[in-house]
């Protein structure tokens, strides 16, 4: 059922390759600029998706279908390609924040098996409160990490550090996103135990 939220929700799996190209060279700052510019146009689609299906009574399965996997399929190929690329690496411990992004990508591997699983038992697991802060989290750091890259110039100096504001703004949030995953994905596991033999 080919309706506007739909198609929205489509648009935003289609400009998924788009989005990757443009990540693809780090010192392209214009590439970069053109890829936060696509992201936030991604994200305003996520929110309208939803939004104008609930209001104008249109949700479909399809939708409800499409609507996660869009987003998952946007944050892994963001997370992938921004570690290929050396940019999830920052001070103090180098290359270690490809931790957080990894804790994020198994988290979303591990909740969608779980939905599928627990589908098929006809048992419901609703998005938490908790978890809408952990998807907010997760789609600032990207977008901020995205934007270190488009303005290089944009730095202050800590103690005896240069550091990109957001970049580092990026990496912070995405250990923030990487532990609220943690905490949710705990939270989902624990209702999916129930269900197991």
């Amino acid at each position: 059922m080919l309706t506007l939220p739909n198609l929205l929700t489509l648009s935003r799996i289609f400009a998924v390759p788009l989005l990757a190209f443009l990540l693809w060279w780090p010192n392209w700052s214009f590439g970069y600029g053109l890829a936060f510019a696509l992201y936030c146009l991604m994200g305003i689609t996520d929110y309208f998706d939803g939004y104008l299906a609930r209001s104008s009574g249109t949700v479909s399965k399809l939708g409800v279908f499409l609507d996660p996997i869009a987003d998952k399929i946007m944050v892994a190929a963001v997370v992938l390609v921004l570690t290929a690329q050396g940019i999830l690496t920052g001070p103090y411990v180098g290359d270690a924040h490809v931790i957080a992004g990894l804790i994020i990508l198994v988290r979303e591997i591990a909740v969608s098996g779980l939905r599928e699983f627990l589908g098929g038992l006809q048992v419901s697991m609703p998005v938490s409160r908790l978890a809408k802060w952990k998807t907010t989290s997760q789609l600032i750091s990207l977008g901020a990490l995205i934007l270190g890259r488009a303005t290089p110039w944009w730095t202050m100096t800590v103690g005896e550090m240069t550091i990109n504001v957001p970049h580092t703004v990026g990496l912070t949030t995405l250990w923030a996103a990487a532990g609220l995953t943690l905490v949710t994905g705990w939270d989902y596991l624990r209702v999916g135990v129930r269900h197991m033999d």
